[in-house]
């Protein structure tokens, strides 16, 4: 898109056009960190078209940033926040950049290696910690085996990463690591609105595939320890069913966390609820009359949450001053999240 700067006074508009990808309005933004030595390494770039990524940062085919950013908008990423990292050492930096920003959903990088993947988990763990609630989608090595999987998700550890598998395959079915499913799970997960909604049975649009069948002992194994598998059936891909890598809490075996809903509902109670009331009691006053208000404004927002299925239910909402500062206000509550639902079983009883 130019520009023409003209000195005489009026209205002027401009405009311009892709026909390849673009981002979805609805969608959330997704930070991306890759090797990258054409565009300026350590400067954020807001891409929302596959046209300006490939203008930006050029296009070799295969797992560059290019493609990445791709996959990431056609599966429902408004925009890609991407951090070009000059080589392999400076991913500490850039994801120091993404943990900055607001508004991103989500996090992906274009290495395998664990230690980078480790970089990836703690900064989305720090932002969220500095309330930019956020996910961390990670992939295996070109031809990682199952057990290398459960492995590294075992490492990772953490219910704000999600680890994919198997690998994707090029336009001319040869193998790849699974980072270009990565992309594309990030992307699916940015542009879903409901996050009680089940990632299983996503699809997955602009892949060629995996780059093996996972059988349903595999599947089996991966969901259990951590990894979220894909699966490519009569030419769809798609999510089996998405887990976190979190699996154990000191060292003991931890279920709580397992399904991708339960951090996501988690990351649409809490961040909404904190926002609404920093946006309603600004300027308020810690009174009776104030801390009534913010109750009320609480319980309207879980009932909100409760009208939309994105909880079951939720109790023991109390407002109070706390004792030790007077300006301070305790807001407490409890809410069950609701699951997804991702098995129905059949019992018949036949009589013949």
């Amino acid at each position: 898109m130019s520009i023409s700067v003209h000195q005489r006074p009026g209205v002027y508009s401009s405009y311009d056009a892709s026909a390849v990808v673009s981002g979805r309005g609805s969608g959330r933004l997704v930070g991306l960190a890759g090797v990258n030595t054409r565009a300026e390494a350590g400067k954020v770039q807001v891409i929302t078209s596959y046209d300006r990524a490939v203008e930006i940062f050029g296009s070799g085919g295969g797992e560059d940033m290019a493609e990445l950013i791709r996959l990431a908008l056609k599966n429902g990423a408004c925009g890609v926040a991407a951090v070009p990292v000059a080589d392999g050492e400076g991913y500490e930096e850039a994801f120091a950049v993404l943990a900055g920003m607001e508004g991103i959903a989500l996090v992906i990088c274009d290495s395998t290696d664990e230690a980078v993947q480790k970089k990836l988990r703690d900064s989305v763990a720090e932002a969220s910690d500095m309330r930019r609630e956020r996910l961390g989608v990670t992939a295996g090595a070109k031809g990682e085996s199952v057990d290398s999987l459960i492995a590294k998700a075992k490492e990772l550890n953490h219910e704000r990463v999600v680890l994919v598998a198997p690998g994707g395959v090029n336009s001319g079915g040869g193998a790849l690591s699974g980072l270009t499913l990565a992309a594309a799970v990030a992307g699916a997960i940015a542009g879903e609105s409901d996050p009680a909604i089940p990632l299983g049975g996503a699809e997955l649009l602009g892949l060629n595939g995996v780059d093996v069948r996972l059988g349903d002992r595999d599947v089996d194994r991966l969901i259990l320890g951590g990894v979220t598998p894909v699966e490519s059936l009569g030419g769809v891909v798609s999510v089996v069913r998405g887990v976190t890598t979190r699996t154990t809490t000191g060292g003991t075996e931890d279920t709580a966390w397992r399904d991708l809903s339960v951090i996501r509902v988690v990351d649409d109670v809490i961040p909404g609820l904190r926002d609404v009331l920093r946006v309603k009691f600004r300027r308020a006053k810690n009174t009776a009359q104030s801390r009534g208000a913010i109750r009320a404004q609480v319980v309207l927002e879980l009932e909100n949450k409760l009208t939309r299925e994105i909880i079951t239910g939720y109790e023991n909402v109390s407002v109070s001053a706390d004792e030790a500062d007077p300006t301070r206000c305790l807001v407490e509550f409890a809410f069950t999240v609701a699951h997804g639902l991702n098995q129905i079983w059949l019992t018949a009883h036949i009589t013949v």
